[in-house]
Order: C-alpha cells, then sequence, then structure tokens
C-alpha cells in the first residue's frame, strides 16, 4: 500500500512540478493516441459502412478478418511495422523507424479494425429498410448515408472510445517501432515499463495513474456526448 501511495503523490508531484521530461511524455502520448484513433476512424469507418451495406464476393472473409484484427496481439502489429520499416525493408528508405511516426502507424493499423469491426456491427442493427425510405423521401445518397450514421451514432462513438483504450494502453507495438528513446518517442506506457524494469515502482505507478486519467479524461467527454444525444428533450 506505501508504494500504491507513494505513486500517488508522485503523479501528482510530476504534474504539478511542470517536470519537462514528464510532461514531454504525457505531450507525445497524446499526440501519437489522438491521431492514430483519427487516422482509424477516417479509415474504419468508409470501410465499416462498405462492409455492413454492400454486397460483394468476398464480404464475409473481410469481415471475418476485422472481427479477428480485434483481437490482433499488438506486437504481432509491431513486428509487422518493424518488418516493413527497417532499413533494408519495402519502406525503410523513409526513415520512419524510431519515430513518432512509426508508433502512429502501428497504433493506427491497431485500432483501425476495431472501428471496422464496430461500424459493421452498428450500421447492420439499423433497419436495412431506412437508407432507402430515406432515398425516397428525395435524400441524395449522402445525406441518407449521414442519416443512417446519426442513427447509429451511439453504437459509433462506443467504437471510438474502443479504438482510443486500445492505442492510449499499447505497449508492445509502441515499443518495437519507437525503440522508447528519451525525449523522442517515449510515451507513457514504455516509460512505466522502463521504470519497473529499473525497480522505480513509484515512478513506474506515477505513469500509470496519469495515463489512467487521460483514458478517463477522454472515454468521459465521449460518454458525455453520447449521453446528451440519448438525453430526453
Amino acid at each position: 500500500m506505501d508504494v500504491l501511495f507513494d505513486g500517488l503523490v508522485d503523479a501528482i508531484e510530476l504534474l504539478l512540478s511542470g517536470d519537462e521530461d514528464s510532461w514531454s511524455i504525457i505531450a507525445l502520448t497524446l499526440r501519437v493516441s489522438l491521431t492514430a484513433t483519427a487516422i482509424a476512424l477516417l479509415m474504419g469507418l468508409p470501410l465499416g459502412a462498405i462492409v455492413a451495406l454492400a454486397r460483394f464476393p468476398g464480404r464475409r472473409l473481410l469481415l471475418a478478418a476485422a472481427n479477428t484484427g480485434m483481437g490482433m496481439p499488438p506486437v504481432v502489429v509491431g513486428l509487422f511495422v518493424t518488418v516493413l520499416l527497417w532499413r533494408s525493408g519495402p519502406l525503410g528508405g523513409l526513415g520512419l523507424l524510431y519515430t513518432p511516426t512509426a508508433m502512429i502507424i502501428a497504433q493506427a493499423a491497431i485500432a483501425t479494425p476495431i472501428v471496422i469491426a464496430l461500424v459493421a456491427a452498428a450500421l447492420q442493427q439499423v433497419d436495412p429498410d431506412f437508407r432507402v425510405q430515406m432515398q425516397a423521401l428525395g435524400a441524395s445518397p449522402i445525406r441518407a448515408f449521414a442519416a443512417l450514421l446519426g442513427e447509429a451514432r451511439l453504437p459509433l462513438l462506443a467504437g471510438a472510445m474502443a479504438a482510443f483504450g486500445a492505442v492510449v494502453s499499447e505497449v508492445g507495438a509502441a515499443q518495437m517501432v519507437g525503440g522508447n528513446l528519451a525525449g523522442q518517442t517515449r510515451v507513457l506506457t514504455t516509460a512505466a515499463v522502463l521504470a519497473t524494469s529499473r525497480g522505480q515502482f513509484s515512478l513506474a505507478i506515477a505513469f500509470g495513474m496519469i495515463l489512467l486519467s487521460i483514458a478517463f479524461g477522454v472515454n468521459l467527454s465521449l460518454t458525455l456526448i453520447q449521453q446528451q444525444r440519448t438525453a430526453p428533450r
């Protein structure tokens, strides 16, 4: 219990002291995780809609692949991204390995299947005749699709929360493609692992508590948006 209490005290001190290294780690964590989540939503939303609404050969196979991707071990994703970005790899000439960009790519690859699967599941729950009825009332295909997304907005927000939760708590891929370099690619999860390996348990707990606070803050914001949408008028 003393270690947990010391970790809580250290977390508060890190935030209040204005420690440059700690705030740099927090800022990079937010930058990487939020960017990866945004990319996953931009890619996953249209792909999930296609899988849910279109009819084409291999559709069920793609949906099964997306569902499988929800349980993909992050270290496997990290391995594939590392191979792609390695010096002798297909994208090695870009020099992205051990940079925040590589971490964003890996985390976006982790989150995108989650978004695809949850978006597809959400849209499949909407009445199949809804879009047809909207078009019959004169709505363009784009407006009909927007209305369909509005009907499924609550599970779609849940998908956004799930995607962010997956990337902000991820450590394996981030460490593999980022290298946990001080001042460059060190985020809260990899900083906590490093502190633990050094026996600095209070510091590791402090990083963990800050990480939990960030995840709670983002999910609270999305939950409030979600509940406002469902509140009776």
